[in-house]
């Protein structure tokens, strides 16, 4: 049994699993299909401010997930001022020192407003953020603190030895 499926029995109420270091096709041969962006290792996590929970949407990669479906997002934050505020948040698995860990994790921003199906957020904002989260970068400074906490409890519960294993700077940006 892997890590996905573990965590799928332990926490089949709400959403899916992370996406788990599997193996690259393209590994080393630099033929057809190398350079390609692969987004076998990166997983959208939701928090939910208001709740205080996180989870797993794997349905964001392409911006079909429960959170944003039926929704229609306009650029201008102030057009949605009754918005419930989530974070979305690229974690990206990939070996450290030769063990599996969180290597890059990048938030964005965006609320939800049901009632008038209207939302925000930054398309260019999640497309970088994604990009940077594959490369290794921790960007979490812009969040608050609560779900920041919400985050770090998330990603140790669901496998402490991949925190152990990710960057100081990771651990400390989300309050270690």
């Amino acid at each position: 049994m892997d890590l996905f499926d573990e965590y799928k029995k332990k926490n089949s109420k709400r959403g899916q699993g992370f996406n788990i270091l599997s193996s690259d096709s393209n590994d080393g041969h630099g033929g057809y299909g190398a350079g390609t962006l692969n987004l076998n290792n990166v997983s959208p996590v939701f928090i939910d401010v208001n709740e205080g929970e996180a989870f797993v949407d794997m349905g964001a990669l392409h911006a079909r997930s429960s959170v944003e479906k039926g929704i229609k997002f306009l650029k201008e934050k102030d057009q949605v001022p009754n918005g419930k505020p989530y974070w979305l948040v690229w974690v990206t698995v990939d070996h450290i020192n030769g063990k599996p860990a969180y290597s890059g994790v990048a938030a964005c921003e965006l609320t939800v407003d049901r009632e008038i199906r209207r939302g925000y957020k930054s398309l260019p904002e999640h497309v970088n953020n994604m990009d940077k989260s594959l490369k290794g970068r921790i960007i979490v400074d812009q969040m608050d603190e609560k779900s920041k906490v919400v985050l770090r409890n998330y990603l140790k519960e669901f496998n402490n030895d991949m925190w152990d294993n990710s960057s100081d700077q990771l651990k400390e940006d989300l309050g270690m």
